[in-house]
Formats: structure tokens, C-alpha cells, sequence
């Protein structure tokens, strides 16, 4: 009987002290006696994403959207987050200290406001100074075209035509976009713009988007976009211009001074000028600036 009774007291030591140990180690390591919640484990060891931030003109909208894609397969880390628009709102915006990583214009005309690199005769007459300096490149030229409806009831087919009583109206984009600043011109080589002005033809947009979707609606006659939204808004085009009436259309781009991801904002910039990318801008009008 003494035997059992010693037995059960020393198995009950026995016991107590493990007890003890245990108590000790949760005291020196807390969180290993916590259960890890879900996913915790694999959030751990996933590395953390690098956010870029890209302005984007807005006449890249489906291009540019298939090649961030794209992209996630070459660079997973990387998040990208696009802001479509005109070029000469998002040059504002940047200059209003928007936080932007890469800026791709349609247009010289704004990224030559943000390069210090450029003097005023060269553009830059407020004195910017936003360009990463050595980043720049031209990344694209598009074309600019005379859209019209499917119908085409006015039977617009070419620019000449909107110097005709068939025109009712013409819709262009703002003296602050691109593609408004393409307008002008050509419509002033026609000796048009006094004209279509004083007979109250011409409506605006705020962008070339705008501008597409009047057009595509029937709210005008005709419009002047660039070939790639003509193509990605399946419209019919009337006529191309050619070089005597509009300057060449070229994209610039850059990475900009106030960026947090250099590294990854100029992996970015040379992604969009190789052949996959690339592959992805002609599948809707564009053409590479430089080969």
C-alpha cells in the first residue's frame, strides 16, 4: 500500500514540473502559444509589393491597360496604379504635388512644362522642375484622324468637308489637350477656325475620350481624335492628317523627380519600350517613337 502511495505521489511531481516547464516557455516566447490566424503564415513570408503610380493621356486607356497585364507576369511585386486623363490635367496635377511615379503624355507640349532641362523658348517658362533628369524618352507616335458616326448621315469625308453646310457640328478637344491643340492647328491650316467659330459649329471636350463618345453618340457630325481611339471605339474615319496639316504626334515619357521607386519606376519605363509592350500599342494604331 506504501509502494502505491509513493508512486502516485512522485508521478504527480513528475507532472507538476512539466507543467512548470511550459508555463516558462509560453512566459519567454508569447507568441509562440498563439495560433496564427489564417494566411497569417504566408503573409509573412510574401514579399511586400512596391506600389508605382502612373499618369497616363487618356488616349492610352486600352493599351496601356493590357500592358500592366502583361507586366504583372514580368514584375508580381510591382502594383501599378494608373490615372487616366488629359495630359495637360495631369501635368497639373503634378505640379500641384500629386504623387506620380511615371508620366506619359500625348504631347511634348506638357512634358517640356515639368523639364527643367527645357528653357522657356523650349517650353518650360514656369521654371519645373519634376523630370528625373536622364529618364526621359519618346515612347510613341499616334495619328491624328477625322472620325465620324457609323451612319455618317452628314457624309463627312474629309477635312475639307467642315468648311461645308453638311457640317452642323464639330467636336474637338479643349485648347489645353493634346489633341484640342492638334485641332486647332489643322483647322487653321484649312483656314477653318475663324469660320467653324463665328457659324458656332464647334463643341469641346475635356478629353479625347470626350470627345470619341460625342462622336460615337451622334451628338456630332464629325470629331478629331487620334487613329488609336478611332480604332478602339470601332468609328469610321473620314481622313488622316498628314503632315502638312498637323504636327507629328509623339508620346513622351519619364519618370519623375519626386518618386520613392526609382528602381522599379525605371524598369517600368523600359518595360514599355520593349517588344511585348510594344506588341500591345500597335495592336491598336500606335507606333514606336524610336527602333
Amino acid at each position: 500500500m506504501k509502494k502505491i502511495a509513493y508512486l502516485f505521489i512522485v508521478s504527480a511531481l513528475f507532472l507538476l514540473g512539466l507543467i512548470a516547464c511550459s508555463e516558462k516557455r509560453q512566459e519567454e516566447n508569447p507568441a509562440a502559444s498563439q495560433p496564427k490566424a489564417e494566411g497569417q503564415a504566408e503573409k509573412s513570408e510574401a514579399k511586400a509589393q512596391t506600389g508605382l503610380t502612373v499618369f497616363a493621356a487618356a488616349s492610352l486607356t486600352e493599351a496601356l491597360d493590357r500592358v500592366i497585364e502583361a507586366y504583372k507576369e514580368t514584375a508580381p511585386d510591382v502594383k501599378i496604379i494608373v490615372s487616366y486623363d488629359s495630359s495637360g490635367t495631369l501635368k497639373t496635377q503634378i505640379q500641384e504635388g500629386a504623387p506620380c511615379d511615371v508620366f506619359i503624355s500625348a504631347a511634348q507640349k506638357q512634358m517640356n512644362q515639368l523639364d527643367a532641362s527645357r528653357d522657356a523658348e523650349g517650353g518650360n517658362k514656369e521654371g519645373l522642375d519634376f523630370v528625373l533628369p536622364g529618364s526621359r524618352v519618346d515612347l510613341l507616335i499616334n495619328k491624328v484622324v477625322l472620325a465620324v458616326p457609323a451612319d455618317n448621315k452628314a457624309e463627312i469625308a474629309s477635312f475639307e468637308d467642315l468648311g461645308s453646310d453638311r457640317l452642323k457640328l464639330l467636336c474637338i478637344g479643349n485648347e489645353d489637350v493634346p489633341v484640342g491643340a492638334y485641332s486647332e492647328e489643322i483647322l487653321k491650316n484649312l483656314k477653318l477656325w475663324d469660320k467653324l467659330q463665328s457659324e458656332k459649329k464647334l463643341t469641346y471636350g475635356s478629353n479625347v475620350k470626350e470627345v470619341t463618345t460625342q462622336v460615337k453618340e451622334g451628338l456630332a457630325d464629325a470629331g478629331i481624335i487620334y487613329a488609336t481611339d478611332a480604332f478602339s471605339a470601332g468609328l469610321k474615319v473620314a481622313a488622316v492628317a498628314d503632315e502638312k496639316l498637323c504636327s507629328q504626334v509623339i508620346y513622351p515619357a519619364a519618370v519623375m523627380k519626386n518618386t520613392k521607386n526609382e528602381k522599379a519606376a525605371r524598369e517600368f519605363l523600359n518595360f514599355l519600350q520593349g517588344p511585348e509592350a510594344m506588341k500591345e500599342f500597335a495592336a491598336v494604331g500606335f507606333s514606336p517613337a524610336s527602333k
